[in-house]
């Protein structure tokens, strides 16, 4: 299990990988696979640094430390990273180096957080947008993570005027952004317009902005080329890095195994020192006592947890006998004609998403692609091209992506009309329960 002479290329090849403002030194790494102090503060940093560009923020090396180690158990939690020993770190950035790596290849391998920098530090040469038909789904890693919530979180009382501000804020900023969109579109389609039939790629036939200022201004080529020679190292590091993966992970194995036994270590002296008053059973077999112990506790969670659950399903089983009781009662006081057009319209609209979920699906987008102005005559429809090359490319038009976003919204709008009702009616059940009180619906 161990890496041998390939972890300094593996360790190596990691940080080249890792963009340039937010690449660490190899000998980082190292040392807090030891737990030096020496490298706390370089692992916030780079943690720091890192989670910033994926949030898409801006960050300075000039940030205060204390306002980075709060963004980065931030960071961490909202991400799912349900190690509680990361959240009592001091907030100086003085201990905790192992604690900071092992989060470090918790987001490297959670996130694919690689992949991520290096879409997100990409060259763009084109003039791209990003297209997305995919269901958000909210990830399983955010559930049950409330329990380690920092201790700078919200207060748990907030003014319901305070947050009317903040939509109306949020609001005014989409609507900004909007129509910023809007302008950006329109010249967008101005410089393709003006540059059609210039370029010598007849797949794309136009210029993009990059490739327009590089017309105007020759001498930025230079520039361009550094930061494309600077993008090649950094793919081929990662490249490299890809093959010398399994060594990291089982280096990182060795780091794991160190912190178990050092654990294993703390408590056995702590068990020495509180048994010590005991000098006949901690001289035979202290690990037979520990374990004992142990089973002991295990039996009488076991039989609390049992007795919880018989109870819970005594009372589920209660509560939905009466639910059924009183729906009975409910069907003859409504009439079976009036149950039955309800349950006719719910299945109905179940039949809709039904049929929308059963038809053919089309590959979904999701990433960025390439925009490609398209003139209207036949032999071209494309709106959106995937790549550059003179083969028949894979690429969507903007009317398909338009249709896809508003089928999508008409099913969220029937989700959403099925769920105020559902709200309306468990509000009418609650006020018909309040004594003295009337409702009147909005």
């Amino acid at each position: 299990r161990q890496p041998g002479r390939a972890l300094p290329g593996a360790v190596g090849a990691l940080c080249r990988a890792l963009p340039p403002p937010a690449r660490p030194a190899p000998d980082t790494l190292r040392r807090a696979r030891f737990d030096r102090p020496q490298a706390s503060l370089d692992f916030w940093r780079l943690l720091y640094a890192l989670l910033k560009q994926i949030h898409g923020g801006k960050w300075t090396q000039s940030d205060a430390i204390d306002n980075q180690i709060r963004f980065v158990k931030s960071a961490l939690w909202y991400h799912g990273y349900g190690r509680p020993e990361l959240y009592r770190l001091p907030s100086d950035g003085s201990a905790g180096s192992r604690e900071l790596l092992l989060a470090f290849s918790w987001l490297l391998h959670r996130l694919s957080l690689l992949e991520q920098l290096l879409a997100r530090n990409r060259v763009k040469t084109g003039d791209e947008t990003s297209v997305c038909t995919c269901e958000d789904d909210l990830p399983n890693s955010q559930t049950g993570t409330t329990e380690i919530a920092p201790e700078y979180g919200l207060e748990e009382r907030v003014d319901v005027r305070y947050l009317q501000w903040l939509n109306g804020r949020l609001r005014f900023q989409w609507r900004s952004l909007h129509a910023q969109h809007q302008e950006q579109c329109k010249l967008l389609h101005k410089i393709h317009l003006f540059t059609s039939g210039s370029h010598m790629d007849q797949t794309l036939g136009h210029f993009s902005v990059t490739e327009t200022d590089l017309v105007r201004q020759p001498e930025n080529y230079k520039q361009l080329l550094q930061l494309l020679e600077l993008e090649t190292m950094q793919l081929e590091a990662f490249l490299e890095w890809k093959q010398l993966e399994p060594v990291y992970w089982q280096w990182m194995e060795t780091v794991l195994d160190n912190m178990a036994e050092e654990g294993n270590m703390c408590k056995s002296q702590a068990t020495h020192v509180e048994k010590s008053g005991l000098p006949k059973v901690t001289s035979c077999c202290p690990w037979a006592v520990s374990l004992t112990g142990q089973i002991d506790r295990l039996s009488r969670d076991l039989m609390t947890l049992r007795d919880q659950l018989h109870k819970l399903v005594t009372h589920r089983k209660a509560a939905w006998c009466e639910k059924v009781k009183t729906k009975e009662e409910e069907l003859q006081k409504e009439g079976f004609s009036a149950t039955a057009r309800k349950i006719q319209e719910s299945v109905e609209l179940k039949l809709l998403n039904l049929t929308h979920l059963c038809a053919p699906k089309k590959p979904q987008l999701h990433g960025s692609c390439r925009l490609v102005f398209r003139s209207k005559h036949p032999a071209s429809k494309m709106g959106f091209g995937r790549s550059v090359s003179k083969e028949p490319v894979s690429a969507v038009s903007a009317t398909e992506v338009i249709r896809e976003l508003q089928m999508r919204e008409a099913s969220l709008e029937r989700e959403l009309k099925q769920l105020q009702e559902e709200c309306r009616q468990r509000l009418d059940e609650i006020a018909e329960g309040l004594d003295g009180v009337i409702c009147i619906s909005p």
